[in-house]
């Protein structure tokens, strides 16, 4: 593989790609957005440029001069870091200006579109961490009752259509009652306010949404959401089969099982 241009987002996720990129002896050159990637990243990578959201020109800039063709996203921008760290350079503002929407989708496609028609490729987010996105099956000890596969298919037809619409992709469930779909407040507080409705035993599930271009939107789950699970006393976690990326897995599990939570990854029903 090439040089890699890594435009980092925040999260765990983009320290893990460039973890594992080292491993495959995988040269990384790290773009980072201003209050939003884990400052950690410049422990890991030998030159870190910094940008703040909107600033197009300058990303395509570092990739130029470090002769790199192919680029990943890896972690997100959060919607009030969006607003907060705003400062578009002039390519960044000529891009804007062509977008027909500033959904999430329309963005993402449209800075794939534009470091493309510079030789630089998107390439799927995902390729160095395949053994973090689980195929179909349960990923704890114990698995889902009769009830609680009720609510799973609810929850992940429920999913699919608002994310359709590009609402959000987690839906919590229970016994057949939709508590709470995600907005843009993300998946954890969605579980807790949910949660919150429903008392202990509450089902997530967690899809991609049909449109989702998972070379750079990739719906993950970690150690994180286990933790919110357990402040609510919800149950299960169902998450989509092959699209999903599970951070710090083997934490994940180990906690999941110590906490008799029960996690299992499905494909979408026929």
């Amino acid at each position: 593989m090439p040089r890699l241009g890594l435009i980092a987002g925040n999260g765990r996720f983009p320290l893990l790609l460039t973890e594992a990129a080292q491993r495959e002896g995988v040269e990384i050159v790290a773009v980072a957005h201003t209050g939003e990637t884990p400052e950690e990243i410049v422990t890991l990578v030998p030159t870190v440029t910094w940008v703040r959201v909107g600033e197009l020109g300058k990303i395509i800039d570092t990739f130029h001069q470090a002769g790199v063709t192919q680029a990943v996203m890896a972690g997100g921008i959060s919607k009030a870091g969006a607003f907060a760290h705003f400062q578009p350079d002039a390519r960044g503002m000529a891009f804007i200006s062509t977008l027909s929407s500033l959904k999430d989708d329309v963005i993402l496609r449209g800075v794939a579109r534009e470091l493309e028609s510079e030789g630089i490729a998107v390439v799927d987010s995902t390729q160095l961490l395949s053994a973090l996105v689980p195929g179909e099956g349960p990923l704890t000890t114990t698995e889902p009752d009769a009830q609680q596969w009720d609510d799973i298919r609810l929850g992940f037809t429920v999913a699919k259509e608002i994310g359709r619409w590009d609402i959000g992709q987690s839906v919590i469930v229970k016994r057949g009652t939709v508590l709470a779909v995600e907005g843009v407040e993300g998946t954890n507080a969605a579980i807790r306010r949910g949660g919150t409705l429903g008392g202990a035993g509450t089902v997530i599930v967690k899809v991609s949404k049909p449109q989702q271009d998972l070379r750079f939107d990739v719906p993950t789950i970690g150690p994180d959401t286990v933790a919110v699970m357990q402040e609510v006393q919800a149950a299960v976690l169902a998450i989509e089969a092959h699209t999903t990326l599970v951070l710090e897995r083997t934490t994940v599990v180990q906690r999941a099982n110590a906490a008799g939570l029960r996690v299992v990854a499905l494909v979408a029903p026929a």
